[in-house]
């Protein structure tokens, strides 16, 4: 068996997200992009490659990456590029996406044998955590400014319009697309493409993906524009756990099982958003608050219900730890990073990274 911690990405479960993307292509005419910022777990990538056309980026890092490991379309884009990075970000982009108009200008001639785009941001987001929400009041996420973006036009051929976070309310996307539309028509109508970004959960169960397509097809052929959609977590929702094993148990007042692994370290957005991991089965007579090894207080993974009382050496596999764990996974404490493996269709798993104390030792001085 594996040491404890590790990621498990199951391919079947990956599986399904891909087929419902592939359709959602068809259906549509979109293309779909690989949003890195979520799940960079390159050792799928070539899985991954047969059913997306390609990888978007945050980051210098982030774009490198996508074109060498996914390949296919690179689309480059930041909050801000810095001069000494800017011509290695556009050596390995195919479409560059500028945040603002000020750095569009700024590097538009430097970025003139690529395709050039901008950020637009629609001021109305699905987002129900103002952290996240890009929408925020004097939010820095794309100009809002018909009259100021009119004048740079020549400068693009497109528009990433990104507002939708964690949105699986078809009707909630259809709105807003509405109102980007009232909103920006005249770039709109100019636009050779339109990315709608990610945050849309149309992979999730009894998403109506063929609505779905058809309003997408019907914003193209409104345009004239190609339309690429950013899937993150839609890409990868339900296919990887991370799997822990007991190291003790207490009880203080309820039930606790410490366990191998941390929140804080290895499943950092749960305590960003204050949410409790996800486990299946949760059923049972005894409820137990499952515990991260950290010093932090609140190193909680959640409480969770169980058909026995956890033991010294139990196994227990936290389910959807596929998205922003593995790209923000962290040495905090210096606890142990989890390995990364993948359970292949034939069933059979594989290692495709460990970590040790040279890794600890390296990412400090």
């Amino acid at each position: 068996m594996i040491q404890t911690p590790y990621y498990l990405i199951d391919k079947s479960k990956l599986l399904a997200n891909m087929e419902k993307i592939a359709t959602l292509r068809e259906l549509s005419g979109a293309k779909a992009l690989l949003a890195l910022k979520c799940f960079a777990t390159w050792g799928v990538f070539d899985f991954m490659r047969d059913y997306m056309d390609g990888t978007t980026s945050s980051s210098l890092n982030e774009v490198r990456l996508g074109h060498e490991r996914f390949g296919k379309e690179t689309h480059a884009y930041s909050v801000a590029y810095a001069d000494y990075e800017i011509d290695e970000v556009i050596s390995h982009a195919d479409k560059i996406i500028f945040n603002s108009i000020g750095q569009l200008t700024r590097y538009a001639d430097k970025a003139s044998g690529i395709t050039r785009g901008l950020r637009l941001n629609p001021g109305v987001s699905s987002s129900s955590f103002d952290l996240a929400d890009p929408a925020r009041p004097f939010s820095r996420l794309g100009e809002w400014d018909v009259k100021q973006v009119e004048p740079v036009m020549d400068l693009v051929s497109g528009f990433m319009i990104h507002n939708n976070c964690e949105n699986g309310d078809f009707d909630l996307f259809d709105r807003m697309l509405g109102q980007i539309e009232e909103k920006f028509a005249p770039l709109l109508k100019k636009a050779e493409w339109v990315s709608l970004g990610g945050g849309i959960h149309f992979t999730g169960e009894d998403y109506p993906l063929a609505k779905f397509a058809e309003r997408l097809k019907r914003f193209s052929g409104e345009y004239g524009a190609q339309v690429y959609l950013e899937p993150g977590e839609a890409s990868i929702t339900k296919s990887t756990t991370l799997e822990v094993s007991v190291l003790d148990t207490l009880y203080n007042g309820k039930k606790l099982a410490i366990v191998d692994s941390s929140v804080e370290a290895h499943m950092l957005d749960l305590l960003i958003y204050r949410e409790s991991a996800k486990m299946s089965p949760n059923d049972g007579p005894h409820r137990i608050m499952i515990c991260g090894k950290s010093c932090l207080a609140g190193d909680i993974f959640g409480e969770f219900n169980f058909d026995h009382d956890l033991k010294i050496g139990d196994r227990i596999s936290i389910q959807d730890a596929a998205g922003y764990t593995m790209v923000k996974k962290n040495w905090f404490n210096g606890v142990q990073m989890p390995s990364i493996a993948i359970r292949e269709l034939d069933g059979s798993i594989r290692t495709v990274r460990e970590f040790d104390y040279t890794d600890y030792e390296h990412s400090l001085s």
